[in-house]
């Protein structure tokens, strides 16, 4: 990269700065997901190395005005590891995932305080620009860290219903606003039943959309569409989820 780099190098890797690079890092994220959800492990190692790409990329430039080095990051990431698992490193206890999730907090909090960092609200830390689904899981699980919570997750589905029940109210009679609002309502509901059941949401839709695409590409390529009926198009999605059973 440095020689890409270089005066006598890549004119378009000369010409790219933080902002520039930063839709290729989302972009080889989503790419190495895609490859972990087909368990396509050769292209996962050729996506992991894309992505590690955009580190050394970003790196690079940070290096070239004297900020830091990709060594830099390294190091903070090992101590970071090391400072956080004292039930590894230390003599501390963490018998469970919960307790290591508990600690890592913690810990995290403890550092920010030493470095005089002026204390935040708790949901501060989860970043604006995250994907809804993953900002909705955050946060929830943050509060009910506070024991702010559903005790389980019957109670979850009765929010649920009434949740639909709201909806329903402003289809009846509500405004774009207000039905807005609701169906928000009711997805964020979703994301604390997954938490509950311990899935994750962000992935579990990922999953649908790829089945989605793979049913309706049957029904695309066994009926004429636009022009076939509504009852054809069932009978061939019905044909498509049976061969995927």
């Amino acid at each position: 990269m440095a020689r890409l780099r270089a005066p006598d190098g890549c004119p378009w890797d000369r010409e790219q700065s933080f902002d520039t690079i930063k839709p290729y890092l989302l972009e080889e994220t989503y790419e190495v997901l895609e490859a972990i959800d087909n368990r396509d492990w050769p292209g996962l190692a050729d996506e992991l190395g894309d992505l590690m790409l955009q580190a050394v990329f970003f790196a690079q430039m940070a290096s070239e005005e004297n900020k830091f080095r990709i060594d830099d990051s390294l190091d903070a990431i090992t101590e970071k590891l090391i400072r956080r698992h004292p039930h590894v490193f230390a003599s501390g206890v963490a018998k469970t995932a919960d307790d290591v999730k508990r600690r890592w907090d913690e810990i995290k909090a403890d550092e920010k305080k030493d470095k005089g960092e002026p204390k935040r609200g708790l949901l501060e830390s989860v970043p604006r620009h995250l994907p809804a689904l993953v900002e909705a899981q955050q946060i929830s699980s943050k509060a009910a860290a506070t024991g702010f919570d559903w005790q389980n997750a019957d109670q979850v589905l009765e929010k649920l219903d009434e949740e639909l029940r709201e909806l329903a109210h402003a289809r009846a009679s509500g405004t774009q606003p207000e039905l807005e609002g609701e169906l928000g309502d009711l997805l964020f509901v979703l994301v604390n039943l997954a938490r509950f059941l311990k899935v994750d949401p962000e992935q579990a839709l990922r999953k649908t959309n790829a089945k989605f695409r793979k049913r309706f590409g049957y029904v695309e390529q066994h009926a004429k569409l636009p022009g076939a009926s509504i009852e054809e198009m069932e009978a061939l999605w019905q044909e498509a989820k049976v061969n995927d059973d």
